[in-house]
């Protein structure tokens, strides 16, 4: 216990100071300088509307949550699948790259009406834009850590005659790993903003919700509550995300301290 606390200390003291010396610098400057509310509240006046109704914010947290984890699954299964058929032919790649790049320089904005149209208003149009705005860099992450193989060791296998599925789960899948996870350090934070995104258009429950209503009623305070739950959010799962990765790859050099 005494060496993991001291390991957190290490990992979260200095972000920690650094935070509370930013709000402790806000608090004054607004305050000295008589700024008033609907302009910028003070960090106080923000912690006063989370402790107001904090229900509020956590069943707006949750449904975002829900839909960016939902569209992140989608993602993610459905790059690592084609990931997988692209790594192993470039016929295929130079087949499904440009309907992938397609989908990742079409505006969400155009085409979440036809989400709407095609499956309702709910949970599925919101995780579709999570999917839609997180698909290409799991893709392309995947597809070249698929391929960063050891070349001796995929020589060795195909010596000792693997077929292609052991050369996957043996070789392939093991080498992506650390791709993979930068790939999810990148597209977690996206899936969010891409719920967010859903919810502004939808109106319709979630972060993106009380966002908006915060905003037409020039209520300040709240508006800053549902980002700083937004931003607590981001970072608490970059920070299990980051966990799970050095636990998983204590073997990458990535993971290292040095």
């Amino acid at each position: 216990m005494g060496a993991a606390a001291v390991a957190l200390a290490r990992l979260a003291g200095p972000p920690a100071l650094a935070l509370a010396l930013l709000f402790a610098a806000w608090e004054t400057w607004v305050r000295l300088r008589d700024v008033r509310e609907y302009l910028l509240p003070a960090p106080s006046a923000v912690a006063r509307a989370l402790a107001d109704d904090p229900g509020r914010y956590l069943d707006a947290a949750a449904a975002t949550l829900v839909a960016a984890a939902g569209g992140l699954l989608i993602a993610t299964t459905l790059a690592l699948s084609l990931a997988i058929a692209m790594a192993h032919s470039r016929a295929v790649e130079r087949a499904l790259y440009p309907p992938a790049l397609l989908l990742k320089l079409t505006p969400i904005v155009a085409v979440y009406p036809l989400f709407t149209i095609w499956f309702g208003f709910g949970l599925w149009p919101k995780m579709l834009v999570a999917a839609l705005i997180t698909f290409f860099p799991t893709l392309v992450n995947a597809v070249v850590g698929l391929r960063s193989v050891d070349p001796a060791a995929l020589d060795a296998l195909r010596s000792l005659d693997a077929s292609p599925a052991q050369l996957l789960w043996r070789l392939r899948l093991p080498s992506s790993l650390p791709y993979l996870f930068a790939a999810l350090r990148i597209s977690v934070p996206l899936a969010l903003i891409g719920a967010v995104v859903a919810e502004f258009l939808s109106g319709d429950g979630g972060m993106g919700q009380q966002i908006l209503s915060a905003n037409g009623d020039l209520d300040r305070p709240a508006l800053f509550a549902a980002v700083a739950v937004l931003v607590t959010m981001g970072v608490t799962l970059t920070a299990v995300l980051a966990y799970g990765e050095r636990r998983v790859l204590f073997w990458h050099a990535s993971t290292s301290d040095v």
